[in-house]
């Protein structure tokens, strides 16, 4: 790998990260503890009591957490301009210090936990999420110290040796602080976070992995460095924030308390939900970017615990061993589990496992999850596991409340893991929708199943496997579910994205352009006409948008999103009419029908389609 290269991937990756919404709840704490709070005074003031010439206040020390305080006197005085001395000055450099500190602490706190936390929780056979909630413990601790001075200077002691000793405490107090923002920093998933949680899971961490994650947490750390020093500019410029710095402390303590319990408690992750994603698109162009998919091969990164999947063939009709099952990794998110709890493979142990790849917008996951729900229901009393997990394919598929309402829709009941950031995905190796990795009781892989078809085979696979578990089981029937899988000559899977177009007949242009449908068009492609804006996602409509498919297959549909209507008029071969179909798009994207014949046929799709309505792909069956 070209070291140079995979830096510039992880610091663009990084700086993406760092103006993403992932970022916003630890925005306030950055910008009052690592900024406001290291701001330096405007003056430095001496003073004299009253009747007693000479006599001069106290100048106060940089606290641990909040830096430099304003000059007190001891009683009342008169203020007057003080010269500068040693001690004013090693206060003034930790002041100017903070706010790097405070990054510099984020940035080796995140590259530590990220490549050696898993490994070393593992070693010493800790909970996986014990450094989360170590960090939370620290953001808590010095929130309450900021409230209570007297805690602040219980709380310094342990941390003297973290910095040099001749460090003040504010120094002390802002890398302290950093490290514990780094514990909890949770950045939003993209291609370059999933090849370094990958191999930080994995143990496999060498000089470009290293590499990677600095470079990639330097990039996030940049933003908040700028929010940080901003903050500080703001205090220094403002005479109430100098003025009232005992309110600011208190406010910075509150703030740290209110991430913390935030924190603990998941609320972060609604707020960041609920926030528009305004970076996948930029996510997404990286994630497509020809040099980034090569440095860092995603979905064929080889480890220890996944090398052997490499001796299976693909949707073998006999059992083989493709070695262990690498661990189900990096989910945020279960659901039709008890309270959302995760499912550990550990812990099915004696358990046949049927691992399932899906994304609900996906035609080939539509057709081929009915197989695996009826599996699910006619074998789960006898030892049967089905786990799915939901690996997106576009950005809307990230969004939790999407993917549960297709979940819905299909009929999934068993245990769904939310893979945003591919980290399951890769550890096993995958590059398809739908997969099924089919698991024996004793936690190996013993048949891969990659892309539809071949659904007798995996049951009677599954059946021999549950016998094996249980020799004396009485098996049900076997299940008929007809298999849909398109046979012969049919249009592939045609998208409309900039990174991923594919079949587009004429013209085609990034960012919003207007298109004349051209006279003549070649089978199996697609046509715009009208004003249409694309992106990494896919093609907005706007005035007099138009899109002209020509297909062959037995059921065309369109993966829509937005608001707004289509008309969807159907030709056969010979140009007649023989279908008009009027959509009302809306919601959660997901797969409109525009086709559904009882043969495979030849035929154009005209679509006039309304302004606002998002287009992404059109799949064929």
């Amino acid at each position: 790998m070209d070291l140079l290269t995979l830096a510039l991937i992880g610091l663009v990756g990084g700086l993406i990260t760092g103006i993403s919404p992932c970022i916003l709840p630890v925005l306030p704490v950055v910008f009052f503890a690592g900024g406001v709070q290291g701001a330096r005074p405007a003056i430095k003031v001496a003073a004299t009591t009253k009747g007693a010439a000479g006599s001069v206040g106290a100048m106060a020390q940089p606290s641990f957490l909040s830096g430099p305080t304003t000059w007190r006197p001891d009683g009342g005085g008169v203020a007057t301009l003080e010269a500068p001395t040693p001690a004013t000055k090693a206060r003034d450099r930790a002041s100017a210090r903070r706010p790097y500190l405070v990054i510099a602490g984020l940035v080796t706190s995140f590259t530590l936990v990220t490549l050696v936390g898993t490994v070393l929780l593992n070693l010493l056979g800790l909970p996986q999420d014990l450094l989360r909630w170590a960090g939370i413990a620290v953001l808590a601790l010095l929130g309450v110290g900021l409230l209570v001075p007297k805690f602040e200077e219980v709380l310094e002691r342990p941390f003297q040796r973290l910095t040099p000793k001749r460090a003040p405490g504010a120094a002390r107090g802002g890398f302290v602080l950093g490290l514990g923002l780094g514990a909890v920093y949770v950045p939003c998933a993209g291609p370059v976070l999933a090849a370094i949680t990958v191999a930080g899971a994995t143990g496999t961490v060498g000089l470009s992995t290293v590499v990677l994650t600095v470079s990639f947490a330097l990039g996030a750390a940049i933003p908040l460095l700028v929010l940080a020093l901003a903050g500080r500019k703001v205090a220094e410029r403002i005479a109430a924030f100098r003025t009232h710095q005992r309110g600011i402390r208190a406010a910075g303590g509150a703030l740290m308390i209110a991430l913390a319990l935030a924190l603990a408690f998941n609320l972060t992750d609604a707020i960041q939900r609920a926030l528009p994603g305004y970076t996948d698109a930029l996510q997404s162009k990286v994630a497509a970017n020809e040099t980034v998919q090569r440095q860092l091969d995603l979905g064929g990164l080889v480890t220890d615990e996944n090398r052997q999947l490499a001796d299976c063939t693909n949707n073998s009709a006999t059992l083989e061993d493709c070695g262990p099952a690498p661990a189900i990794r990096g989910i945020d998110t279960w659901f039709n589990t008890p309270d959302g709890a995760p499912v550990d493979l550990a812990d099915l142990k004696g358990k046949v496992v049927l691992l399932d790849f899906w994304a609900y917008s996906c035609i080939n996951c539509q057709r081929s999850v009915p197989h695996v729900t009826a599996w699910d229901e006619a074998y789960r009393d006898d030892g049967l596991v089905v786990i799915g997990v939901h690996t997106p394919e576009y950005a809307f598929e990230r969004e939790t409340r999407n993917v549960q309402d297709g979940a819905q829709r299909l009929g999934i009941t068993y245990p769904v893991a939310q893979d945003n950031s591919y980290a399951t995905w890769t550890a096993y190796r995958n590059r398809f929708w739908p997969a099924h990795y089919l698991i024996d009781a004793d936690g190996r892989i013993r048949q891969v199943s990659q892309g539809e078809g071949g659904y007798a085979q995996t049951e009677t696979l599954i059946r021999k496997l549950l016998t094996t578990a249980d020799p004396g089981v009485a098996l049900p029937a076997r299940t008929q579910v007809d298999d849909t899988t398109p046979q012969g000559d049919v249009t592939p899977e045609t998208f409309l994205s900039v990174g991923k177009r594919t079949n587009v007949a004429g013209d085609y242009r990034e960012g919003e352009a207007s298109y004349v449908l051209p006279s003549t068009q070649a089978p199996d492609t697609v046509a715009f006409g009208g004003t249409w804006t694309t992106d990494y996602q896919g093609a907005t409509a706007g005035p007099d948008a138009a899109l002209r498919l020509t297909y062959h297959a037995k059921v065309v549909q369109a993966v829509m999103g937005g608001s707004g209507t289509v008309t969807a008029t159907v030709r056969d071969e010979d140009g007649t009419v023989v279908d008009r179909v009027d959509l009302t798009v809306g919601g959660a994207p997901k797969a409109y029908p525009l086709v559904g014949g009882s043969s495979a046929a030849v035929g154009t799709v005209e679509l006039t389609v309304s302004p606002g309505v998002q287009v992404f792909s059109f799949t064929f069956g």
